[in-house]
C-alpha cells in the first residue's frame, strides 16, 4: 500500500486547491458587487415609488384647474365691482366709508 504520493503529483494537487481558493475568494467578492448593486437597486426604486405616488396625489385634482380659473375670474370681476362702488363713495363724500377703512 503506498501512502505518499509522487512529488510531482502533491505539486499539481497543492496549485488545483490555491486555485480553486482564489476562485472562492474571486466569487465572494463579486457576490458581495452584486448583492451591493442590488440594494441600491431597491433604494432607487423606494425613492422612485415614493416619488410617483406623490406626483399622483398632487395632480389627481388638476382636471379642476379650469373651474378654479373660472372662479377666479368671477371673484375678480366681483372685486373690481366693489372698488368701483367703494370708489364712487368715496368720491361722493361719504365719510362713513372713509372712517370704516375706506380710501382717503
Amino acid at each position: 500500500m503506498i501512502l505518499a504520493l509522487e512529488p510531482e503529483t502533491q505539486i499539481w494537487w497543492w496549485v488545483t486547491l490555491w486555485v480553486g481558493l482564489i476562485v472562492a475568494i474571486v466569487v465572494v467578492i463579486l457576490l458581495q458587487f452584486l448583492l451591493l448593486a442590488v440594494k441600491e437597486i431597491e433604494n432607487n426604486v423606494k425613492v422612485l415609488w415614493h416619488t410617483a405616488t406623490t406626483l399622483a396625489r398632487n395632480t389627481a385634482t388638476s382636471w379642476m384647474l379650469g373651474n378654479t380659473a373660472d372662479g377666479l375670474e368671477e371673484l375678480k370681476a366681483e372685486a373690481l365691482r366693489h372698488d368701483a362702488l367703494l370708489s364712487d363713495a368715496l368720491q361722493a363724500g361719504d365719510g362713513a366709508v372713509a372712517h370704516r377703512g375706506g380710501r382717503s
